[in-house]
């Protein structure tokens, strides 16, 4: 994260020495990752003295940065004072950009939304200009309806489909840079005047899990992230695990039917070609235009073009016969994948989001048969098979996540570098 955009730190190095400001940093850090924290908990993880860490926590207190938030179990004597990062003490702009709709929200340092989520219908492209020139007046009106103090504001954290790769801040599949000049990390930046970050949104989803939902202290889980593509969020040893180059979690891009369909992404057969939100849609409205007989034809007024995921799950909900035999062709195909999945990293948890989740039984019933059939009964029978129950906007959470962390990276490493 490019901190010097802010132009600005949380703490000055004319009253604080450099390895002051540091470990300072480090205990927001870990009070925004952990939640309250006591002070033997906060000494024991970042090697300190008592003395230091209760100092450093009085002078933040002061400056309205942290405060106490009840107390801990007792390990023996008095129960432990927590501390915890004041809530608005700092701001992020999150931003979820789908093929078909953008999400957005301001979100603080306590994972609280300080804004109503914004959605608008701006369509994910190759090109940068003309979802730049839709986009930035949106962000720009949820700034304005925040009423935050925006020396608060610490960035934008946005999460997308594609390959993309963090460190670079490039997205190798969407909003592509014709002139080949600038990142699109970089782009977003100059649109923005902040610090950016940019993640693949299944990240997003896995993080969000690891810190508030089903995965929250688990160590192994795997998150399937089914919307109108498959991705999947790899958390090992307690982290969501990102590849060399930050494009693990291609799921949906698995070879799957033998001279199957030709997947956008060039290869034929891929698991998103029999079994994601795009296909779903793809498959019900060719059997609409052929004549079967379905209540989707009523829901969607007889308008083809509007047959979505949502759509045939509500059909699903009304009995629809041929909307339950889709949701379970799709579930058996999911289930052949994830047990592919379930052999290669055997996890206590498997946790299933996004739009088909939705479907609940008229997809986890197939896949769970599914994987009976394909999946070795030693390994399966140690894993779980879960839906989120974080709701549509938990990928913000993430994003969320992944900034502030990044934010509080980046000033450490400037106070270091001096």
């Amino acid at each position: 994260m490019n901190v010097h955009l802010l132009g600005r730190e949380l703490f000055s190095l004319e009253s604080d020495s450099r390895k002051q400001v540091q470990l300072k940093y480090r205990l927001l850090q870990y009070m925004y990752t952990k939640g309250p924290s006591s002070v033997a908990g906060l000494c024991e993880t970042l090697s300190i003295s008592t003395p230091t860490a209760m100092k450093l926590l009085l002078e933040m207190s002061r400056e309205r940065i942290v405060e106490k938030k009840g107390q801990g179990e007792s390990i023996g004597g008095r129960r432990p004072d927590l501390f915890r990062l004041r809530k608005h003490g700092l701001f992020i702009i999150c931003i979820d950009i789908e093929l078909f709709k953008t999400s957005m929200v301001i979100v603080d340092n306590n994972n609280n939304f300080i804004t109503a989520v914004k959605s608008v219908p701006v369509t994910l492209s190759r090109s940068r200009s003309a979802f730049f020139d839709t986009l930035l007046g949106h962000v720009e009106e949820l700034i304005d309806s925040a009423k935050i103090d925006t020396g608060l504001l610490i960035g934008c954290s946005i999460g997308m489909p594609g390959l993309i790769d963090t460190q670079l801040g490039e997205n190798f599949s969407y909003l592509l840079d014709d002139t080949g000049h600038m990142s699109l990390r970089e782009a977003f930046e100059q649109q923005l005047g902040l610090p950016v970050v940019i993640q693949n949104d299944v990240k997003g989803s896995a993080l969000a899990e690891l810190r508030v939902g089903h995965a929250k202290n688990k160590k192994n889980v795997l998150v399937i992230l089914m919307d109108w593509g498959i991705g999947l969020g790899i958390i090992m040893d307690g982290k969501v695990q990102q590849g060399s180059s930050g494009f693990s979690g291609e799921m949906g891009h698995m070879p799957f039917a033998e001279n199957g369909e030709l997947c956008y992404c060039g290869k034929h057969g891929c698991l998103e070609t029999v079994a994601s939100g795009m296909t779903l849609s793809k498959i019900a409205r060719q059997g609409i235009l052929s004549g079967q007989n379905s209540i989707i034809n009523d829901l969607s007024n007889k308008e083809v073009y509007r047959i979505e995921t949502e759509l045939i799950i509500r059909a699903a909900n009304n009995g629809d016969q041929y909307s339950i035999q889709l949701l379970s062709n799709i579930g058996t195909n999911l289930g052949k994948g994830i047990s592919v999945l379930i052999q290669l990293f055997n996890p206590e948890l498997v946790i299933l989001s996004g739009k088909i989740a939705a479907a609940r039984q008229y997809i986890t019933l197939p896949m769970q048969q599914a994987i009976n059939t394909y999946c070795m009964t030693q390994i399966r029978e140690k894993t779980q098979i879960v839906s989120s129950e974080l709701g549509d906007h938990s990928r913000l959470l993430g994003y969320a996540a992944e900034g502030i962390n990044q934010f509080f990276d980046a000033m450490i490493a400037q106070v270091k570098a001096g």
